[in-house]
């Protein structure tokens, strides 16, 4: 006799007399079949791949060509947006402006966070408030204060006014998550580091820092994801062609009378296979940071 079976049956020793004795429970959930899961599941999986087969279609298939299947396959599409429609400029002002959103973010947000986490000032419930209606703002609003101010420094065709910018609008939910993440870290772990004769900074370095990589993961892909796709600041504050975006590149193969499909799904691939393959390497630490920054400790 298992131990789950001897509570069993000194619960039901226990029970009040005509308390219905059933030893074999069995749940309505525990007895779902196994296609009524995977069902809506292969539903859902479906519904979400067919538009991206739909655009590797596009990509791949000569052009004219009208098979559901790319057959035979050709690479001409993603060599004309790669050389002759710039994508290779592209990318790399992407790849500059995504790295260093994140790099600027997650340090800002790790201050920020800490010391909301671990200091007490005034007003300090009307500042979370403030940063969490932050998030209801939509980001074409900031667009004309936000131009003024870089027009007033001479900040306009810079990427230092787009990492700003992107820095800005993905501060407030960074700096939450990792206040979150940094409630779970006990505090004993701090104060013990401190007996042993680190000041705040070493304990915060030594001990709380390490723990926190999930946490900086999760902020840190977002806040490149974030600049890697945003279309509007990069419109608006960098005018030269040489600058521009990936997001900005794939609305220049819209023409006002024709759309090059073939070069447009080719770009789109261009630009989601990086992210793809970030999603892929960091899931793991991605929901794990997501998780724990979520809740109070």
């Amino acid at each position: 006799m298992t131990v789950l079976d001897r509570i069993e049956v000194r619960a039901e020793a226990a029970a009040p007399p005509g308390t219905p004795r059933n030893r074999k429970r069995h749940r309505a959930w525990d007895e779902v079949p196994r296609w009524q899961i995977y069902l809506p599941l292969g539903a859902y999986l479906l519904f979400t791949l067919i538009p991206f087969y739909w655009i590797l279609l596009f990509a791949l298939r000569p052009a004219g060509s009208t098979s559901l299947v790319p057959w035979p396959m050709t690479t001409a599409h993603f060599e004309k947006v790669w050389t002759e429609r710039s994508f290779a400029t592209y990318f790399e002002n992407s790849v500059y402006i995504g790295v260093a959103t994140l790099f600027l973010t997650t340090v800002v947000a790790l201050a920020g966070g800490y010391a909301l986490a671990r200091f007490e000032f005034r007003l300090k419930k009307g500042f979370m408030l403030a940063l969490l209606c932050s998030q209801f703002v939509p980001g074409a609003l900031l667009l004309v204060p936000l131009f003024q101010i870089f027009a007033g420094l001479r900040m306009i065709n810079s990427f230092g006014s787009v990492i700003i910018a992107e820095t800005v609008f993905q501060l407030p939910l960074s700096m939450i998550l990792i206040s979150g993440f940094i409630r779970n870290v006990p505090y004993s772990l701090e104060e013990a580091a401190w007996v042993d004769g680190c000041g705040r900074f070493k304990a915060f370095r030594i001990v709380v820092l390490p723990l926190l990589r999930p946490g900086l993961v999760a902020v840190g892909s977002f806040a490149f994801v974030h600049a890697w796709n945003h279309f509007l600041f990069a419109l608006m504050f960098l005018s030269n062609q040489e600058k521009q975006t990936i997001p900005v590149g794939l609305n220049t193969l819209m023409g006002a009378d024709s759309v090059d499909l073939g070069a447009l799904a080719a770009g789109g691939v261009i630009a989601a296979v990086p992210v793809v393959i970030v999603f892929a390497f960091i899931q793991k630490w991605l929901v794990t940071g997501f998780s724990a920054g979520a809740v109070k400790g």
